[in-house]
């Protein structure tokens, strides 16, 4: 295994990293797995059309609740996802 160099600045550890491989200088063997619970999951915007009378419906459901009515709608999705 090879002893990883100090780096003067982030751009000569760049420059280090686009001609060498990790596996050369980290021992794979004694690895533990990482958990990162507290990351942020990727989200995607999409277009949902609902009736006005539906939305409405939610937006005083997510107020009773005081949650934005669009974390309440995800909420709805989870559990309606977990059930399956």
């Amino acid at each position: 295994m090879k002893t990883l160099p100090k780096f003067k600045d982030q751009n000569e550890e760049i420059a280090f990293w686009d001609k060498n491989d990790v596996a050369d200088f980290f021992d794979t063997k004694n690895a533990k797995i990482a958990r990162f619970s507290n990351l942020k999951k990727s989200t995607k915007t999409i277009s949902l059309r609902l009736p006005e009378d539906m939305l409405e419906s939610i937006k005083v459901k997510a107020n009773a609740l005081d949650i934005p009515y669009q974390s309440f709608i995800k909420m709805l999705l989870q559990k309606e996802l977990s059930v399956s």
